[in-house]
């Protein structure tokens, strides 16, 4: 079986974790949301491709979900006392050095998805990760702050304000202007079922589509597609998605999410047990739903998310 997995940081990668559990034989294609890339100190840094890679690879902070085990931070205390910032975004000794091959390797003009390739030689992830694309795309978020309407990077809007004020816009600037990374289309057409986790709908699985060509060609792909909720119970199930989907006008609740996505896109809805009279909604929107247990408390209850996306990608190919 060939699935392709659209994923953002750390619901995406945990969610793999489990599907790589449910279905052992089957070749797996990761396709990363690149938005979240920065630019900090000099380096590209891509949060979401290494949170995918180092949670796959055994090397993820399981505490937090993102960074390096073990990690220490040396360098950034270093950097701070020459006075260079951002403080706010913590890069650890361990993941600085990703930072610095990946940074050397697009110098040298290996595109992110050779780069992406090269790293999981080392971390041997199970899975075959590639950006949604090789062009930059960097995900802003319009804001107020001190009276003022801004545009801050989605990071810094993310991490160091918090999502504290409400977001007025979300806009993945360049994304227009960008196309498929190599791998992508074709993974897309060769696949069996796609899936999407229950990433961040706005800035991770949101920003993959807006890659022009993606969005279509899953739609044209003709297989299985289907989507497991990210708001359980009218809210994030981590994160702050809910000022992100307020920002497009989605209500933050299962069934909103699934509609946002839209039939033509989505053949089959998961919803949490708590999100049952959902349902019926869904369902009327064109979409086969049902609901199950959607918390990622361990593996094995990941694993059996990741089987019931399955069998209803099933029941929505014999539909």
């Amino acid at each position: 079986m060939r699935i392709v997995v659209l994923a953002g940081g750390i619901g995406g990668a945990r969610f793999l974790r489990g599907l790589k559990q449910a279905a052992p034989d089957a070749d797996i294609t990761v396709i990363g949301n690149t938005g979240d890339d920065i630019h900090l100190f000099g380096l590209k840094v891509c949060p979401d491709l290494d949170t995918v890679m180092y949670t796959l690879g055994d090397g993820i902070n399981e505490e937090q979900g993102w960074g390096r085990a073990d990690e220490t931070f040396h360098l950034k205390e270093e950097l701070a006392a020459y006075g260079v910032g951002p403080g706010w975004f913590g890069l650890g000794d361990r993941d600085f050095a990703t930072h610095i091959v990946r940074t050397q390797m697009i110098t040298a003009g290996f595109p992110l998805s050779a780069v992406t390739q090269a790293l999981c030689d080392r971390w041997k992830p199970g899975v075959r990760l590639i950006p949604m694309t090789d062009d930059r795309v960097e995900t802003h978020v319009a804001v107020e702050l001190d009276g003022e309407r801004k545009a801050v990077h989605f990071q810094e809007y993310w991490v160091r304000l918090r999502a504290s004020v409400p977001a007025e816009a979300v806009v993945p600037v360049g994304a227009e202007q960008s196309k498929p990374a190599p791998g992508v289309l074709e993974a897309v057409a060769e696949a069996d079922v796609i899936l999407f986790p229950p990433s961040n709908p706005v800035v991770s699985v949101g920003t993959i589509l807006a890659v022009p060509g993606i969005r279509e060609a899953i739609a044209d792909a003709g297989v299985p597609v289907v989507g497991l909720s990210p708001i359980v119970g009218d809210a994030p199930v981590r994160g702050m998605a809910d000022k992100v989907l307020a920002a497009v006008g989605v209500e933050s609740t299962a069934a909103a999410v699934a509609e946002h996505y839209g039939s033509g896109l989505l053949d089959g809805w998961l919803v949490d047990t708590v999100d049952a009279d959902a349902v019926t909604r869904v369902k009327a929107a064109g979409i086969l739903c049902r609901a199950v247990p959607l918390m990622m408390s361990d593996l094995d209850a990941t694993a059996q998310m990741a089987r019931e996306a399955l069998t209803l990608a099933e029941e929505a190919r014999e539909a």
